[in-house]
């Protein structure tokens, strides 16, 4: 929903969702099956399959598409609802030369190579901004799940962001940028992190706040409209949903559908908690910056910090835990299968460890791309 500065006064309302259903969307690159480089081909493919295809869309980058769901009830619905999509891109991009790519940064291609999409919206953020816009070069996972209130939605989100260290670590696979190792599991968080409403969200007391705020910054001209604010957690009130943005985009369909599930079950656990009254843990601003760096840095290596006290853990031994505590969740909501494979990764490595696996063995970054390309064809079948 935008809102415009004439009407910045005016309230916010937030579209009801009664279940929690979902709604993902996905960025992928766009390579060249030979090369591995990226290629400009957004255009080349809205051109066959439709520019006003309701699933397949353009990204700020002509080297970027995004692939969308419907509203659906559960994780295989909406995994089903990406595949079909996805066999139409792969089938349009065998046509036209094109493959494609799941990860949050590409280890070689070069923003200032890449065309802006010609499209009004693209271009006037790319005038506004400037270079931080410019360099964008970042490919995400969101995640909408349906919330019955606006109230609901902040204080869930504000207990949410203890939990994007977990979510993080699990996506991460943005290790390579410009022909290097960054030293980093997601170098796509600290990119994005350089626009001015990116990163970690503002901790706001109800549903009130949040309307004064995104009013405030109409007003005074710093957003035109509540698109413009990308949290890594964000109310979307024309959706009616919360809509988690912190991961990197997953390398197959399969992890894909485990963050999802993860997503799903702990909204759906911290709003029962809400409804039930009961109190929701929240971390300070400072803990939740650290824990953030800490898994941008060490992916799920990192130790977190738990509690308001300074006491810490290990990621790979707090997921697990976490898992079993939502095993009865995801099994109400019908993706205990798909939040078990949590497992996998953690036992077979996120992609920013298969991808610095590949390179060590191969020392080639085309290598790297070609393998986690095959990863997501191989995955959507």
């Amino acid at each position: 929903m935008d809102l415009s500065a004439a009407d910045a006064l005016a309230p916010i309302p937030f579209t009801s969702s009664p279940k929690p259903t979902l709604g993902v969307e996905i960025e992928l690159q766009i390579v060249d099956p030979v090369t591995f480089n990226l290629k400009q081909g957004s255009v080349a493919l809205l051109d066959r399959l439709g520019h006003d295809h309701p699933k397949v869309k353009q990204e700020l980058t002509q080297s970027t598409i995004e692939v969308i769901t419907g509203i659906c009830d559960n994780v295989e619905g909406a995994v089903d609802d990406l595949r079909g999509s996805l066999r139409e891109v792969f089938t349009a991009g065998d046509d036209l030369g094109l493959t494609f790519s799941g990860a949050g940064t590409h280890p070689f291609g070069q923003w200032r190579d890449q065309k802006i999409f010609p499209n009004d919206r693209y271009q006037a953020l790319v005038d506004k901004i400037q270079w931080p816009a410019r360099r964008l070069l970042i490919y995400g996972l969101h995640v909408h799940v349906g919330l019955s209130s606006g109230e609901k939605a902040i204080a869930v989100s504000n207990a949410l962001a203890s939990y994007l260290p977990h979510l993080l670590a699990l996506s991460a696979s943005s290790p390579f940028v410009d022909f290097e190792d960054t030293g980093l599991a997601s170098t796509r968080s600290k990119i994005f992190e350089g626009m001015p409403t990116a990163g970690l969200p503002y901790r706001l007391a109800n549903y009130g706040e949040f309307q004064q705020f995104m009013n405030t910054l109409v007003r005074a001209k710093a957003i035109e409209s509540i698109r413009e604010i990308w949290w890594d957690i964000r109310p979307h009130p024309g959706f009616g949903t919360l809509e988690i943005r912190i991961c990197d985009t997953p390398s197959t369909l399969t992890e894909l559908a485990s963050l999802v599930a993860l997503v799903q079950c702990l909204v759906v656990a911290l709003g029962d908690r809400y409804e039930n009254g009961a109190p929701l843990n929240i971390l300070n601003p400072w803990i939740l910056r650290e824990n953030k760096w800490r898994a941008v840095r060490h992916g799920l290596d990192a130790d977190v910090i738990c509690d308001n006290d300074g006491d810490h853990a290990a990621l790979r031994a707090q997921i697990p835990d976490l898992i079993a505590r939502l095993e009865p969740v995801a099994e109400r909501l019908g993706c205990l299968d798909e939040l078990r494979g949590l497992h996998t990764t953690l036992d077979g490595g996120a992609s920013y460890e298969r991808q610095r696996r590949t390179f060590e063995q191969t020392k080639r970054l085309p290598d790297v791309v070609a393998s986690i390309a095959a990863e997501l064809r191989e995955s959507v079948g």
